[in-house]
């Protein structure tokens, strides 16, 4: 599991303290950026101060681990979306989820980024990335084969068309319709001229 291997295991009560600062941290940022309140995150998970720090010693920390909870949770989906949807629909959908995952985390990673010393996070920090290229060429083998998606389109295709389509739209698309919209036009050109793999978006 991506960001786990260097953790080490907690007692009960602990890993209990630590769940609830990561879901706490996970909401604030989400709402209110990278610079949430480390205090009210706290207060939040229901712990002191002291309690957060100990899991997560600097803001970093936190975002990192915020980061690949995220990464962990996108690939569950791909999962999810196999198991409950033919390959081209499972595909797009999980499409879907990665373009939202890359509005909601590119936050986190410019903060990250943002002083040089996490410039291979994603090559480096628990391979992020071979995380997600992973799960996501799984999806796109699979539609492939059905015949549901041109055999031309490559992993890094499409994941290069979703975060391109997440920087052309920063800052001019707080409800991610913009996104979403430019999104499904992409997808278009993705699938076999003899299927329709998924409908529309919303």
């Amino acid at each position: 599991m991506v960001g786990t291997a260097a953790r080490r295991p907690l007692r009960a009560d602990a890993q209990r303290n630590y769940d609830r600062v990561l879901a706490a941290a996970r909401d604030a940022f989400a709402t209110h950026g990278a610079g949430a309140s480390l205090e009210e995150i706290a207060r939040q998970a229901g712990v002191g101060s002291a309690t957060l720090h100990r899991h997560f010693p600097s803001r970093a920390a936190l975002l990192r681990a915020v980061f690949h909870d995220r990464v962990e949770a996108l690939c569950a989906r791909a999962e999810e979306h196999t198991l409950a949807s033919e390959p081209g629909t499972a595909l797009f959908s999980w499409l879907r989820d990665f373009n939202t995952y890359a509005a909601a985390s590119r936050g986190l990673v410019a903060s990250l980024l943002h002083d040089g010393r996490d410039a291979g996070l994603l090559e480096e920090d628990d391979d992020c990335a071979a995380t997600i290229t992973i799960a996501a060429g799984q999806l796109l083998r699979e539609a492939q084969e059905l015949g549901t998606v041109r055999p031309s389109i490559r992993t890094e295709d499409m994941l290069t068309l979703v975060s391109a389509i997440s920087l052309a739209t920063e800052g001019q698309d707080d409800d991610g319709t913009q996104a979403a919209r430019l999104l499904d036009i992409a997808l278009d050109g993705m699938r076999s001229p003899q299927r329709d793999p998924a409908p529309p978006g919303p």
